[in-house]
């Protein structure tokens, strides 16, 4: 985790973008830090930010907002759950993926 998060104050640094994902309502996220969106439907996201893949489950998902020079993308639509696929979760993560790529 300290790779991606570092708590002290004056730990700025010029060169990583930060990563927010703010949620209103459980129907609107906004989420920055995000390198590409790997793939999306109405029912899933798979994005990959500056701190790992992120999915994004729920239901008549659709995509509100991209900007990818910023790496802000915004999603409504309703949000059933957000999971960070990282290392520690390897199995998972593979798993995942050989849905998406079969």
């Amino acid at each position: 985790m300290n790779q991606y998060y570092d708590s002290s104050p004056n730990s700025k640094s010029t060169t990583t973008q930060e990563h927010d994902v703010m949620m209103r309502g459980r129907k609107l996220l906004d989420i920055t830090g995000v390198k590409q969106v790997e793939s999306f439907d109405n029912e899933e996201f798979l994005l990959e930010t500056v701190m790992g893949f992120l999915s994004i489950r729920g239901q008549n998902l659709q995509m509100k907002n991209l900007d990818v020079d910023k790496g802000v993308v915004s999603i409504k639509g309703k949000v059933f759950d957000l999971v960070y696929l990282d290392d520690h979760h390897g199995e998972k993560a593979k798993g995942f993926f050989s849905k998406i790529f079969r």
